[in-house]
């Protein structure tokens, strides 16, 4: 079973990984963006969300502002960052008035508990998907869900079967981009990003047949 929700916001930022200081968005959300904001609705550990389709309501805006950051990371040798000492101003290339509607679905994973199986052992598919929609539908969430960075939140809803969505007319090359975060649990928690040949068609970008890259 599949579902779609909209995901709206003022301004957003999808970091590309490959520009370090300087914070510059992708042109549109990452399946691993919508894959996050969806588990700040609704997050078991027995799934797994898989995004299909992400489609493009609102033409693609650019707009820079600068942003106060630390120039150092915390760790578990810190008890605390200075802020005063240690601010920086920093460009960020960022999206404005964003919106997309969001076709996904969801798998089991192994970490399937009792409570989330039938009578029968098998795993209950409809039980999450109610759960999903009910969240989606009265707008309750986890934690807050953001654009990217956490001061940009999100506005998320579920979009009707019968309710009609307009995308942008743009059909171009987005290059390579991010697709999720790998997480390789017998690897000493080694987390490996993955990427794909994103491509828009008419305001669409399809991943069911998507080819990933390491």
């Amino acid at each position: 079973m599949s579902f779609r929700f909209e995901i709206s916001g003022d301004y957003a930022c999808f970091t590309r990984p490959e520009l370090k200081v300087e914070r510059v968005s992708y042109d549109v959300i990452t399946p691993s963006a919508a894959r996050g904001i969806l588990e700040a609705v609704f997050w078991k550990p027995a799934i797994r969300y898989i995004i299909d389709k992400i489609e493009v309501c609102n033409p693609i805006k650019f707009d820079n502002i600068l942003r106060n950051e630390v120039s150092d990371k915390a760790s578990v040798n810190k008890e605390y960052l200075a802020a005063t000492s240690m601010r920086v101003q920093r460009n960020t290339m960022l999206l404005r008035d964003v919106k997309y509607v969001i076709t996904a679905h969801f798998e089991q994973t192994d970490e399937l508990g009792e409570r989330d199986k039938n009578p029968d052992g098998s795993f209950n598919h409809g039980k999450f998907a109610d759960s999903i929609t009910r969240a989606l539908q009265q707008g309750r969430n986890y934690y807050q869900p953001y654009l990217g960075v956490r001061e940009f939140p999100a506005n998320v809803r579920l979009v009707e079967k019968d309710e009609e969505i307009c995308t942008i007319d743009e059909t171009r090359d987005l290059g390579l981009m991010l697709y999720d975060i790998e997480y390789i649990k017998a690897d000493m928690m080694k987390f490996v990003p993955t990427y794909f040949k994103a491509f828009i068609d008419n305001g669409v970008i399809d991943l069911k047949n998507v080819e990933v890259l390491k």
